[in-house]
This record gives C-alpha cells, sequence and structure tokens, in this order.
C-alpha cells in the first residue's frame, strides 16, 4: 500500500496556481479516469516537484504549469486504457512520465523506471520517496545494458524511433508480450522500418484533453514463432 505524501510536498502542492489545479482535474474527467483524493494529490504533487526541480536541473523544456499538465500528465494518463502490466518498464523514461502517472493511477502495476540520464534518475527516486509510491523502482542504466527481469509490457513515450524501441529492447518483453509506442501522427514511415519479426497489433488515437497536436498508440507484439 502507498504511503503518504511527504509533510514536505503539501505546501508546494498548496502553492499551485488554482488554473493548472483545474486543468488537471477537468482533464481528468474528460479522459474519464477515477481517481480517488489520493490520487489527485500524488499527481499534483508531481506536478509540483516538476516544475520545483525543472528550474534547476532542466528536466523538461516546458516551463508553464498549465502546460505541463497538458502535455505531460494528461498526455501520460491518456494512455492508461492501453496499460495492463503487471509489470511495466518505461524506457527512456527522462522525468518519470509516463511511468510516475500511470503507477499513480493504477497502484496494481509493478513500474520499472529506466532512463541513462543522473540528474533525471535522482528526480525520479526523490518523486518516488516524496509521493510515497511503493510500486515504482527507478534506474539508471544504458537500455542496452540493461539486465532486468522480463516485463509484460514496455512502454516509451519519447525515447526513439519504432525500429531502435523494439531492437534496443528485443529481448525485455515476456513471450506474448507488447511493445506500447507514444507517437505523434508521422509514424507510418518508421511502421516500415519495423524488423520483420515485429507486428503492428493495433494502434488506438489519444485525445490529450487542452492538446490539439494528434497523438496515438502504437502496440506491437513479436510474430508467432519469433
Amino acid at each position: 500500500m502507498d504511503k503518504p505524501i511527504s509533510e514536505t510536498l503539501k505546501p508546494l502542492i498548496a502553492s499551485l496556481p488554482s488554473a493548472a489545479v483545474e486543468r488537471l482535474d477537468q482533464g481528468l474527467d474528460q479522459l474519464q479516469l477515477d481517481v480517488s483524493a489520493h490520487q489527485r494529490q500524488q499527481l499534483l504533487g508531481l506536478l509540483a516537484l516538476l516544475h520545483k526541480w525543472n528550474r534547476a536541473y532542466n528536466l523538461t523544456a516546458v516551463r508553464d504549469l498549465e502546460e505541463m499538465v497538458s502535455r505531460h500528465l494528461l498526455d501520460s494518463a491518456a494512455v492508461k486504457p492501453h496499460v495492463s502490466g503487471p509489470r511495466l518498464l518505461d524506457v527512456g523514461s527522462g522525468p518519470g512520465l509516463p511511468g510516475l502517472v500511470l503507477a499513480i493511477l493504477d497502484p496494481t502495476l509493478d513500474v520499472t523506471l529506466l532512463d541513462s540520464n543522473g540528474k533525471k534518475v535522482r528526480f525520479q527516486r526523490q518523486a518516488v520517496m516524496e509521493l510515497g509510491l511503493s510500486n515504482v523502482v527507478a534506474t539508471q542504466a544504458r537500455v542496452e545494458s540493461f539486465a532486468g527481469e522480463a516485463f509484460d509490457q514496455v512502454i516509451s513515450r519519447a525515447f526513439a524511433s519504432l525500429e531502435d524501441f523494439v531492437t534496443l529492447t528485443r529481448q525485455l518483453p515476456v513471450q506474448g508480450g507488447q511493445w506500447l509506442a507514444m507517437k505523434g501522427p508521422g509514424a507510418d514511415e518508421e511502421l516500415r522500418d519495423l524488423p520483420p519479426e515485429i507486428e503492428l497489433e493495433s494502434r488506438h488515437v489519444l485525445d490529450v484533453p487542452f492538446e490539439n497536436a494528434q497523438r496515438q498508440v502504437l502496440i506491437l507484439s513479436a510474430r508467432r514463432g519469433s
């Protein structure tokens, strides 16, 4: 069971502008996500931490809090209907997106965050501690040298081309596992470059609240016998 958020985080949450809080609440409603009061506090805590650390460590190019809500929190939350886990690896996680958001929204997920950037992994670990998350492990390593357990799903939000994504993580999904690639509109050319043993299982448009740019998730798997 998750622990309460840290006491030091509560003043940061209280200082968030009402417009950013309202955008998160409205966005979660539009995504039809049932979020408890504790999960809402965790999401707001993640937003507050991201904004605080970003000023010193440049974790993301997005500076505006309302834009952070839509482009990071809600964008990550939009893929939740396609995430079943139970073991999920977030490759090239950066500041923990989408993995931290998905771990908050579904405490039954067992989430591993993987990134080679030390400052981003330090942020991930701080967020895990302050948000009281017991279902997340943050790991600093290059994906090609990562030797972890096999995962039911491997997700990437902004890591690499589809070809590089599946090639670098080829041994990480369990047999019958899936790759989930969150992409913009221009993924058809990348699909043509997929290794022949990998197939597109399905693709789904992600309607991210307050975002005009087209978003989609491509679900990939190994062909039978591969």
